[in-house]
């Protein structure tokens, strides 16, 4: 079985794909997804997703054969409340990987209620529009420590040879009060620091982002990084191997720079 990569994704805004006018704006992000899958070494046995909109006191893992869905925005249409993404979990796969992370020392625990939210079920839903790939996710860690989550993802680096693709899933840019023109000279600038760490060399990308807060604009782009430390569970599950930026847009939302990332 080939080895998969892992992917740092910019999941785009709110519930995008069903508002067509957001459609519209976030062509090259679905395109993105789309490209994804026709490189991946072949259909995956399930997908991995560790999203920015769930964090626990350990790494939780959902293990719910069949989760629900979880509306973690607000504002939106009404019609974007009734969503249904009806992917399979993945039990089996859960323990496996709740079982990979206890032996790496880490808090986990299984969580059969917790269902999907936008940062899974959004990009997911691009990728495999029938639904018919397992889908389970990991949480983050609250207090979003770099090592744990690069712990994390040296953790769960074995599933990637038993076919499980893994994806981090936030946004290279999550600022959500300064959008519009305001956005693009932080995000064009802490974008292009991110370019350059993600094509240094191993031990410099890890240490970089360990140090991640050194960047510039890097608490403007990141008040809070629920939706870069996704990044770093990707990173840690593919640490020596290089990547490539699958995705690139300017302008978003009037001013900002957005990247995803193939690992491997």
């Amino acid at each position: 079985m080939p080895r998969m990569p892992t992917f740092f994704i910019s999941h785009g805004g709110g519930p995008w794909p069903w508002m067509p006018d957001w459609r519209a704006m976030f062509h090259r992000l679905e395109a993105s997804f789309v490209q994804m899958v026709k490189d991946l070494p072949e259909r995956p046995e399930a997908i991995l997703m560790i999203s920015g909109h769930w964090e626990d006191d350990s790494f939780a893992v959902m293990s719910s054969p069949n989760p629900p869905m979880v509306y973690d925005y607000s504002g939106f249409p009404p019609e974007t409340f009734q969503i249904q993404y009806k992917a399979p979990g993945a039990p089996s796969l859960a323990r496996r990987a709740a079982d990979l992370i206890a032996a790496a020392g880490l808090p986990v625990r299984l969580d059969p209620e917790r269902g999907y939210d936008h940062g899974t079920f959004v990009p997911a839903y691009i990728m495999y529009p029938r639904a018919d790939v397992p889908l389970f996710q990991v949480s983050l860690r609250k207090g979003y420590s770099p090592h744990d989550h690069f712990a994390l993802g040296r953790a769960l680096a074995p599933l990637r040879d038993e076919g499980v693709l893994i994806i981090g899933s936030g946004l290279s840019y999550h600022n959500l009060r300064l959008f519009g023109p305001g956005a693009k000279v932080p995000s064009e600038a802490f974008d292009a620091w991110l370019a350059e760490t993600m094509a240094a060399s191993p031990q410099d990308r890890t240490n970089r982002l360990i140090h991640w807060e050194q960047a510039p604009y890097a608490r403007v782009c990141h008040r809070k990084e629920d939706h870069f430390v996704p990044l770093f569970v990707a990173l840690g599950a593919a640490e020596d191997e290089p990547a490539q930026r699958v995705y690139h847009d300017t302008g978003l939302f009037g001013g900002v720079t957005a990247s995803s990332y193939r690992i491997g």
